[in-house]
């Protein structure tokens, strides 16, 4: 997208994998009103959608995310409209992978902790900056926060507002994987591809399980039965072929 283009929410689909682009260069991708609206009923298409099998969060250009749009704040909406867009992020039930350059700031780093994985090129910087505003971090995106990074990196983050690198982010556990910025969309695309490759079924159940729904064990042993996932893994490793898994969400 050029300079010119309006602040949006883009995606493309190619071979099972949804690129979903936070498009604002104008203000390194910083996050309006409308863009965090846009997200969830975005993310609740790709949900359905049967040639999505996992979605990559990235932003246009050289930057991932500056954080919301500050010029929106003065509305008082931006808060929640970002609490219900990274709720809809985590609660997708394929895998998401946040794909980071530049900078991963407030909401962007608050977007991009929802995703399941988070690969990041080197020098990308990130930070959780309420502070400098003097703004309550919610609630819920704080747990998340600790939950991925531990309470005492969680308690850096927010009390100081400082950004850290992507060794500090991967020491942290902030970020899985850092490659240099030539490598990262090759490993990008290698990656995806893999996930396209594996059982719906697994990962929907490993996704709900991770997030501590322990009470869905007999729905998804009722899934498995039904699907014919785990005879066709089992008939695909004998057969020494690549399975064709059929369950979708």
């Amino acid at each position: 997208m050029s300079e010119l283009s309006p602040p949006q929410i883009t995606y493309s689909v190619a071979d099972g994998v949804a690129t979903v682009v936070i498009d604002h260069p104008a203000k390194r991708n910083a996050m309006t009103d409308t863009m965090w609206a846009a997200l969830p009923p975005l993310l609740t298409g790709l949900a359905t959608d049967p040639a999505v099998r996992t979605v990559v969060l990235t932003g246009a250009g050289e930057t991932f995310c500056a954080g919301a749009d500050i010029s929106t704040l003065k509305a008082g909406a931006a808060q929640g409209l970002a609490v219900a867009a990274e709720e809809a992020l985590a609660a997708f039930p394929k895998p998401t992978l946040a794909v980071v350059r530049g900078y991963c700031v407030g909401g962007g780093s608050q977007l991009a902790a929802a995703c399941d994985l988070r690969f990041a090129a080197e020098g990308a910087l990130f930070g959780v900056t309420p502070a400098k505003l003097g703004i309550v971090y919610p609630a819920s995106s704080t747990r998340r926060l600790a939950s991925l990074v531990g309470p005492a990196t969680a308690k850096y983050l927010l009390f100081s507002g400082e950004l850290i690198d992507t060794e500090r982010a991967l020491r942290s556990g902030f970020v899985d994987e850092v490659w240099a910025v030539a490598e990262l969309d090759k490993r990008v695309a290698e990656f995806t591809r893999v996930l396209a490759a594996r059982s719906q079924l697994t990962q929907a159940a490993a996704k709900e399980f991770a997030a501590g729904r322990t009470d869905r064990d007999a729905y998804w042993a009722e899934q498995a039965r039904g699907s014919g996932d785990t005879a066709e893994g089992v008939a695909a490793f004998l057969e020494r072929r690549a399975p064709d898994f059929t369950w979708t969400v």
